[in-house]
Formats: structure tokens, C-alpha cells, sequence
């Protein structure tokens, strides 16, 4: 994904949500399209477990947030 097709596909969400990406280890990879997520933020949680958690329905601790996954190439 370009910069001007992630600035495209970002300007369909709401200005204030927050934006976290998925990932752990060395290196980069292209993204995939954003979607927006239901997450808890736990920020006592290891780093390779990451600071938000996703959580399969929303509750009165969950937030809505941008995610911007990874492209994984196959092994």
C-alpha cells in the first residue's frame, strides 16, 4: 500500500480513534487495508503481547480503534 491509498482508505474513520498496528519480531512487511477493531487496553500486558488487547464484543472497558495489520506471507 502507497502513502496516498493509506491516507484514502484512513479518511473513512473518525478523527479521534486511536490507530495501533499488529506485529512482533524483526523486520517489515507491507500493510493490509485498515478495519476498525474492538479492543481493552491493558498496558501492564508483556510487550510481545502488546498493550491492546482484541476483544470479541463491545463492554464498558473496550474501545473502537483503527487497526492496521500486516501482510503475512505464507511460511
Amino acid at each position: 500500500m502507497k502513502v496516498k491509498e493509506l491516507i484514502e482508505a484512513l479518511k473513512q474513520f473518525p478523527g479521534d480513534l486511536p490507530v495501533l498496528t499488529d506485529g512482533y519480531e524483526t523486520g517489515f512487511e507491507e500493510i493490509r487495508s485498515p478495519r476498525i477493531i474492538e479492543v481493552k487496553h491493558e498496558p501492564k500486558k508483556p510487550y510481545y503481547d502488546g498493550e491492546y488487547q482484541a476483544v470479541e464484543e463491545k463492554s464498558a472497558t473496550s474501545i473502537k480503534a483503527v487497526a492496521i495489520y500486516r501482510y503475512r506471507r505464507p511460511e
